[in-house]
C-alpha cells in the first residue's frame, strides 16, 4: 500500500526502526503531551486494502525486534514464529511490532527530550495500557492499517492485545492473548510494587529525575531480580541450582558470608547486569505501573459485559508451569469470552518446566494452533 505525502512526513526512519509521529495525546489520567512518537518495525508488505497486518506486543522489558530483518539482521525475540516461511509468513502478512508508550526503545517515554530539550524524567505521565493501545491505534492510522488479522502478545503484550480486542472490536479479526489473564490480579500488583519501590528507593533516582547524573542502576537490578523469579519456574531453578556454590564461593568457606554466593545468586545477578545495561529504569517503572492497570472490565460494566463485546476470533494460551499468569488464570479468561459453535474458548497449553518465560522460548508448540486459530495460514 502506497502512503500519501502527507502521511509520509509522519513516518520516518530512525535505523533500522521506523518512527510515527502521533502529535498531541492525551492521556487516561488527563495529562497532555505533544510530539509524541511511537516507534516500531516492520517485515512484509502491506495490501492496497491495509488489511493484511498483524500486530505483534511486546512484552515488559522488551522491544520492537520480533525477528531479523535487512535493516537488522540479528535474531529478535520471536525468531521461531515471524519471518518469511515461518508460521507467521512475512511474505504474505505484514508485521508491525511497536515499542510501548513510555518505553525506551525509541517511543517517546521519560528519558524523551520535552520542546525546551530536557529529559521529562518525573514529569512523565502516568501511562495505562488503554493509553498505550490507542497510541499504536494512531500508528496503524498514519501506516493505512485499516484493521488488523490479528494483534499478537504475550506477558505484558498479551494484556495489550486484549485491550486491543475489547478497545476496537471492529479492527481486530484475532487476538492472542498468551501467558496473560483478563486483569491484573493482587499478587501480579504486589510483585510489581516491590519492583517499582526498589528502584525508587535507591538513592540515585532522584524521584526520576536522574539524567544528568549516574542512574539507579542498583534499584533496576533489584527489580530485575524480583520479576526473574517470577519469570521461572521452582522447578526450574531448583533443578539447574539447587543448594550449590558459585565455584571457588562458596557462603561457607569466607569470614563475611557475602564473599561467597549460591548459584542461584550469580545467575539473578548476571540477569539483573544485563538487563541494567540496556533499560531505562524510569522505563521499567512506567510499564510495570502500566500493567498493573489491566482490567478489561474497568468502566464497561465488568470484565463479563466487555468480553461478551468481544467480535475478534481469540487464541487463548498459557504455560503450564507459570507461577505469574497461573493456567487458571486463561481459563478464566476464556470461559467469559463468547462460545465459538456453542463451545467454550478453548486454552492451549504451553507445555514448559521453566515458567512464565516458556512463552518465549517454546511457542512453536502452540504456532500451528495459533496460525489456524486466526486464519493466519499464507494463502
Amino acid at each position: 500500500m502506497t502512503l500519501s505525502v502527507e502521511d509520509t512526513r509522519m513516518i520516518y526512519q530512525d535505523g533500522p526502526q521506523k518512527k510515527a509521529r502521533i502529535g498531541t495525546f492525551d492521556f487516561e489520567t488527563g495529562a497532555r503531551l505533544k510530539n509524541v512518537e511511537i516507534a516500531f518495525e516492520t517485515w512484509g508488505t502491506l495490501n492496497e486494502a491495509g488489511t493484511n497486518a498483524v500486530l505483534i506486543v511486546h512484552a515488559l522489558t522488551g522491544d520492537t525486534h520480533v525477528t531479523a530483518s535487512p535493516e537488522n539482521p540479528a535474531p529478535g525475540w520471536w525468531e521461531q514464529l515471524v519471518g518469511p516461511g515461518k508460521p507467521i509468513d512475512t511474505n504474505h502478512w505484514f508485521v508491525v511490532a511497536p515499542n510501548i508508550l513510555g518505553g525506551c526503545y525509541g517511543s517517546t517515554g521519560p528519558a524523551s527530550l520535552d520542546e525546551y530539550g530536557l529529559p521529562y524524567g518525573s514529569r512523565f505521565p502516568f501511562v495505562t495500557i488503554r493509553d498505550s493501545v490507542r497510541a499504536e491505534a494512531a500508528m496503524a492510522d498514519l501506516l493505512g492499517i485499516k484493521s488488523f488479522k490479528a494483534v499478537i502478545g504475550g506477558s505484558l503484550g498479551g494484556a495489550r492485545a486484549l485491550e486491543w480486542a475489547a478497545t476496537y472490536p471492529d479492527r481486530v479479526e484475532g487476538a492472542a492473548v498468551i501467558a496473560s489473564n483478563a486483569y491484573t490480579t493482587a499478587e501480579q500488583i504486589a510483585f510489581s510494587q516491590a519492583q517499582i519501590n526498589a528502584i525508587q528507593l535507591d538513592p540515585l533516582y532522584n524521584d526520576g529525575d536522574y539524567y544528568a547524573g549516574a542512574a539507579p542502576t542498583g534499584g533496576l537490578g533489584i527489580a530485575r531480580r524480583i520479576a526473574h523469579i517470577t519469570y521461572r519456574s521452582e522447578g526450574e531453578l531448583g533443578g539447574r541450582f539447587g543448594r550449590k556454590h558459585q565455584e571457588a564461593e562458596n557462603p561457607l568457606g569466607w569470614p563475611q558470608r557475602r564473599q561467597g554466593r549460591y548459584q542461584i545468586e550469580s545467575y539473578l545477578d548476571y540477569q539483573a547486569a544485563k538487563l541494567v545495561d540496556r533499560f531505562d529504569a524510569n522505563s521499567y517503572v512506567s510499564i510495570t505501573e502500566s500493567l498493573m492497570t489491566h482490567d478489561v472490565g474497568r468502566d464497561r460494566g465488568g470484565l463479563a459485559n466487555a468480553l461478551a463485546q468481544v467480535k475478534a476470533k481469540m487464541f487463548i494460551c498459557a504455560v503450564t508451569s507459570d507461577r505469574l499468569f497461573f493456567p487458571e488464570q486463561s481459563e478464566e479468561l476464556a470461559n467469559l469470552l463468547p462460545e465459538v459453535e456453542g463451545q467454550p474458548v478453548p486454552v492451549h497449553m504451553i507445555d514448559s518446566p521453566i515458567g512464565h518465560d516458556g512463552f518465549l522460548t517454546q511457542i512453536e508448540q502452540v504456532a500451528d494452533a495459533m496460525v489456524e486459530t486466526l486464519g493466519l495460514q499464507a494463502e
